[in-house]
């Protein structure tokens, strides 16, 4: 891919010499923006072989560790806190979920060592997985605590009064809006900001997965949010990190323990902003593919599937085997920049 040479920044005046003890990532030195409460350098990151997993990974993995604590969310709690909201019933005896959603500036380490000046939803990003019941009533209560305009805009069908976009449902600076629409219908949704400039609102991490779950219910699994994401660390329209669950290189570090024999049920979201294409392939298996998740019965059986921005499927696989078993973008410009994983089958 052409976007390769735009990553090179050692080459550009003044970077590399930014931050100490820079490292090679595949030949590649990143960099990352200002941060919003440290303007006194850059930050450079490498992925390279890590001490503890390196060999076991095939050299694939980041020099040192995200601080998750400072962070204030894990990649592994992101996979399964759904969140059903505070429940109550309406005047109508309809299931009401209520939610709260905190618009907050908030600085967040995509990589161990690079810092990001994050817009989030809640703290984190991605933000709450919402989960829900078609036919339930969901309302979510926007509080907005920045200096820009925001919204949220929630894939599915809703009154044109709920789209979330500006002039309509749009919260300014100090201000509040109450998102109150029917659940529908099932599958596996998204919702994310949809002020001006999109772009920027997309990139800066104000996006989260939103869930509704058939009246009639799906069988047991153990089920996985995964949204696939990357980083313009320095503001240049394009993206010098990848990830899924925002941290590079998350599951490397910390393999997703899944179990042998159990139906896994993942609930894939593409919000990467600058590239046409993000992917999913997995390693030694194959996954039933269950589109935008609004259907009770696969349409594909394959081991790779593309997705544009904010295209998103439901996946089920079992696993039958133990062992470290690799997944990953397959654009290899991704994966060399923080889209890699695996699942640890016990």
């Amino acid at each position: 891919m052409g976007s390769v040479n735009r990553r090179r920044f050692f080459q550009r005046a003044g970077l590399a010499g930014a931050a100490g003890g820079a490292a090679l990532v595949g030949g590649k030195k990143l960099v990352s923006a200002e941060s919003e409460h440290q303007r006194a350098g850059k930050v450079i990151v490498a992925q390279g072989a890590r001490a503890a997993h390196g060999s076991a990974h095939g050299g694939q993995g980041a020099v040192g560790t995200v601080d998750h604590e400072r962070n204030g969310f894990h990649p592994l709690e992101v996979l399964t806190d759904f969140d059903y909201g505070e429940v109550s019933k309406d005047v109508a005896g309809r299931t009401v979920r209520d939610y709260e959603f905190v618009v907050a500036n908030k600085e967040i380490e995509i990589a161990p060592g690079v810092f990001f000046p994050a817009w989030t939803y809640n703290g984190r990003v991605p933000g709450p997985s919402i989960r829900a019941i078609e036919g339930d009533r969901i309302r979510v209560r926007l509080v907005n605590t920045t200096e820009h305009k925001h919204t949220i805009h929630f894939h599915g069908i809703h009154p044109a009064n709920m789209d979330g976009i500006p002039g309509v449902g749009e919260v300014g600076p100090g201000e509040t809006f109450v998102y109150d629409f029917i659940a529908e219908p099932f599958g596996t949704h998204l919702y994310h900001c949809h002020s001006h400039p999109l772009a920027q609102h997309i990139q800066r991490g104000l996006y989260g997965a939103f869930i509704i779950d058939p009246k009639k219910g799906r069988p047991p699994a153990n089920e996985m949010v995964l949204v696939m994401n990357a980083f313009d660390t320095n503001f240049d329209g394009a993206n010098e990190v990848y990830a899924a669950n925002t941290v590079a290189f998350a599951y490397v570090n910390d393999p997703i323990p899944i179990r042998k024999g159990e139906l896994q049920r993942m609930h894939v979201i593409n919000v990467t902003e600058f590239d046409p294409l993000n992917s999913i392939h997995l390693h030694a298996n194959f996954f039933n593919v269950f589109r935008t998740g609004t259907s009770l019965e696969p349409s594909e059986f394959t081991d790779i599937l593309s997705f544009v921005q904010a295209e998103r499927h439901m996946v089920e696989f079992t696993y039958q085997e133990e062992g470290l078993f690799m997944f990953h973008a397959h654009q290899t410009e991704f994966v060399d920049l923080g889209w890699m994983s695996f699942f640890e089958v016990s």
